[in-house]
């Protein structure tokens, strides 16, 4: 009787997950939970890490189809896949944005382009230990702090490594509060931390309309490979600056894109699958994107010390570092390490000038590799 027992249980368990757990599921747990840990005790993103490390703790509990065709989290990836949500992101996105800042001081437009030097030394690196050219693309692209963008140039380039590269991409963008500031106070003295700077002049409401129409089409005329992606971000902002349609900017800068967001990080998260994910060609690609960021951070700060050379009224280095695209997240960790070294410091406008700046060097950055290793 005992035996029949036993045996019927083992028959049951051999039914549910039991049967399939191995360590590696322990792992992803366990990352997935430190994700929604950061995000909650230590505030870092939670609207990017909550989605991500809760779906990358529940595909890694074994039984689920979460995501296997016709499961749910199947179709939240299809949406990423088909490139259907990073243009939507991009719209969202455009709708809450002021590029006042940037419109206000163009010349803080070479912070933009001086903090994605991480693109490149992390495709050259990817490309030295073994990956191939458009693999070693898509890798490089993490670098520019832009997920939407990331996840279309991966999908043109190297779409089997779309859910290492997305990952990284956005798990650094989270941990930004983290990754940044060592490098920025490595290469900036107490003096230029505390340094203060003049007030934007006030940007005409004419100036914002004319602005996402001209970007729109130079970016359609000469970087059509990204064009969908930037033809979102400026309708929506153009939603925003004509102050007629307050609804429709609302919907897209509100609702719309926190529906996306929701699809977005669960979708991601989805990916981290054990089986998957805990490779060596996972791990190289996490550290390139990490080597991606810190030259990305550190050449920002560098290029704005380089323009104190020849500015009459100095700037913050502080805010080269939001160059790279992580739109407000690299602006916001401008102004804390400022303010942190000068409590009278508030960079965060400013910051933001080249943090926008910042998305159309990625931009640029992804029609350039899309052009020269073969976009599809």
């Amino acid at each position: 009787m005992f035996d029949q027992l036993l045996s019927l249980f083992k028959a049951l368990m051999g039914q549910t997950g039991l049967a399939h757990f191995w360590w590696g599921n322990l792992i992803m747990i366990a990352v997935g939970i430190t994700m929604v840990f950061l995000a909650i005790v230590k505030k870092y993103e939670p609207f990017l890490l909550i989605g991500i490390g809760f779906a990358c703790v529940v595909v890694n509990v074994p039984g689920s189809d979460l995501v296997m065709p016709g499961g749910l989290f199947h179709y939240a990836y299809q949406g990423v896949a088909l490139l259907i949500v990073p243009p939507l992101i991009f719209l969202g996105v455009g709708a809450m944005t002021d590029f006042g800042p940037m419109i206000a001081n163009p010349k803080l437009v070479i912070l933009g382009a001086g903090a994605h030097l991480g693109i490149f030394v992390a495709l050259i690196l990817a490309k030295l230990i073994g990956f191939g050219l458009g693999e070693s693309g898509a890798i490089g692209i993490i670098g520019g702090a832009d997920g939407p963008m990331a996840i279309f140039v991966t999908m043109k380039l190297a779409p089997h490594l779309l859910p290492q590269v997305s990952v990284a991409a956005y798990s650094y963008m989270a941990l930004m509060p983290l990754i940044q500031p060592p490098v920025m106070r490595l290469l900036t003295t107490q003096a230029e931390r505390e340094m203060g700077m003049a007030q934007l002049r006030p940007v005409s409401r004419l100036e914002k309309i004319l602005f996402p129409i001209v970007i729109a089409a130079l970016v359609n005329l000469f970087f059509p490979p990204v064009a969908p992606l930037v033809t979102c971000l400026m309708l929506g902002n153009l939603l925003r600056e004509v102050l007629l349609v307050g609804r429709l900017a609302e919907t897209a800068g509100g609702t719309l894109l926190n529906i996306i967001t929701l699809v977005l990080t669960t979708a991601i998260g989805s990916t981290m699958t054990a089986d998957s994910f805990l490779t060596v060609k996972t791990l190289e690609i996490v550290g390139l994107g990490l080597i991606a960021f810190v030259f990305g951070t550190g050449s920002g700060v560098l290029t704005a010390k380089t323009m104190n050379l020849f500015l009459k009224q100095k700037i913050n280095p502080l805010i080269g570092s939001a160059g790279i695209a992580s739109v407000p997240i690299a602006a916001r960790v401008s102004h804390i390490v400022a303010h942190k070294a000068n409590p009278r410091n508030y960079l965060i406008f400013h910051a933001m000038g080249p943090n926008l700046a910042g998305v159309f060097g990625t931009a640029i950055s992804g029609g350039i590799l899309l052009a020269l290793l073969g976009a599809r």
